[in-house]
C-alpha cells in the first residue's frame, strides 16, 4: 500500500483529525541518508508529522518547515512539507548508536537530548510565521501536542510511530493529530480521553494491519467519522543543477575568484536527498561570467 494522508471530522466537526501510513516515505528516508535505527524513528516520526501539518496548509506555494534542535548526540533534523503530500527532511547526525531506553525502546528522547521544536509557516507574507516550545520529552509526538496547544492555542493529541524489522529497515510508519474545535463541548472531550487512553502506540495499530481510516475509527469510536478527504504522501526534494548554479551565483565574483584559484572542483550537497552536484574549473567560470555582484 502506498503512503497517504486521510483528513477526517468527527463530532459535528468539534473534532477535527489527520491520520498517515508513511512506511515508504521513511525508509527512503533511510536508504537517503543511511541512518542508523533511533535516527530512522526520529526522522520517520518528524516526516509523518511534517506531512500532515503540511496537509494543513491552505495555498499551493505555502511551505510548513519542523526543526528540531537538541543537546543530543543527533543534534537536529530539520522536515519541510507542502500542502500536496510532499515531505523531505535530514538528520543533522544521522549514525547515533544508543542503547534501548528503560522500557526496551529504540531511545529518541535521549538522540534528541533538551533542545526546541520550531515550526515555520512560510504563506508567501512578508515574513513567515515561526513558533517555538521548548522540548517537553524529546519524543517528538508529545512535544507537537505541547507546541500546538501553547502555540496555536488548539487542544491536540499527537501520535507518531516508526517500527523495525530486524534487518534495520522499516516495518511501519505514520501517524495522528486530533484536533478539538473551540466549541467541543466537555461530553466529547471526556469520551475523547478515555478513547486516547486506550489506544497502546501509533505502531501497535499499524502493526494490527489497520490503515488510517481504521486508525481513526478506533480512535474516533462513537463519533460519527466522516472522511473528508484522501491524498497521497511522498519523500520528494525539488533541488536540481540549476537551482544550485542559481546559489554559486549569488555568492559573486569575488567568491568564486576564491574557488576557481583553488584549481579544484567544487562540490555541492543537497542536504534534504544527499544529492552531491560537482562544478569544475571551466563551470565555475562561467558562473563568475553570469554573476553581477
Amino acid at each position: 500500500m502506498s503512503d497517504y494522508i486521510v483528513r477526517a471530522t468527527a463530532a459535528n466537526a468539534q473534532i477535527r483529525a489527520f491520520a498517515c501510513t508513511t512506511r515508504e516515505l521513511a525508509e527512503k528516508a533511510r536508504q537517503i541518508h543511511n541512518t542508523s535505527p533511533v535516527v530512522t524513528a526520529a526522522l520517520g516520526r518528524m516526516l509523518s508529522a511534517g506531512a500532515m501539518m503540511g496537509s494543513m496548509m491552505k495555498g499551493e506555494q505555502d511551505i510548513l518547515t519542523l526543526q528540531l534542535k537538541g543537546d543530543g548526540p543527533m543534534k537536529g533534523i530539520t522536515v519541510t512539507a507542502d500542502s500536496k503530500g510532499t515531505v523531505k527532511g535530514y538528520p543533522i547526525v544521522p549514525d547515533v548508536i544508543l542503547p534501548a531506553n528503560a522500557i526496551g525502546k529504540l531511545d529518541v528522547s535521549g538522540a534528541i537530548g533538551k533542545g526546541s521544536l520550531s515550526v515555520i509557516k512560510d504563506m508567501g507574507l512578508k515574513e513567515p510565521y515561526v513558533g517555538q516550545t521548548l522540548l517537553q520529552t524529546g519524543e517528538i509526538a508529545e512535544d507537537l501536542t505541547y507546541y500546538f496547544a501553547t502555540s496555536e492555542q488548539v487542544p491536540s493529541s499527537v501520535g507518531l510511530g516508526v517500527l523495525m524489522n530486524k534487518d534495520n529497515t522499516v516495518k511501519q510508519a505514520g501517524g495522528f493529530i486530533i484536533q478539538l474545535m473551540p466549541f467541543a463541548d466537555d461530553e466529547v472531550i471526556d469520551k475523547l480521553e478515555k478513547n486516547l487512553a486506550n489506544v497502546k502506540s501509533v505502531t501497535s495499530l499499524l502493526d494490527a494491519g489497520n490503515s488510517p481510516e481504521q486508525m481513526l475509527e478506533i480512535l474516533l469510536e462513537g463519533f460519527d467519522l466522516e472522511i473528508n478527504e484522501t491524498s497521497t504522501v511522498e519523500f520528494s526534494c525539488n533541488c536540481s543543477r540549476s537551482k544550485i548554479e542559481r546559489v554559486l551565483i549569488s555568492l559573486g565574483k569575488k567568491e568564486l575568484t576564491e574557488m576557481i584559484e583553488d584549481g579544484e572542483p567544487t562540490e555541492v550537497n543537497c542536504h534534504f536527498c544527499n544529492t552531491h552536484y560537482k562544478f569544475d574549473v571551466s563551470e565555475l567560470k562561467d558562473l563568475k561570467n553570469r554573476s553581477k555582484a
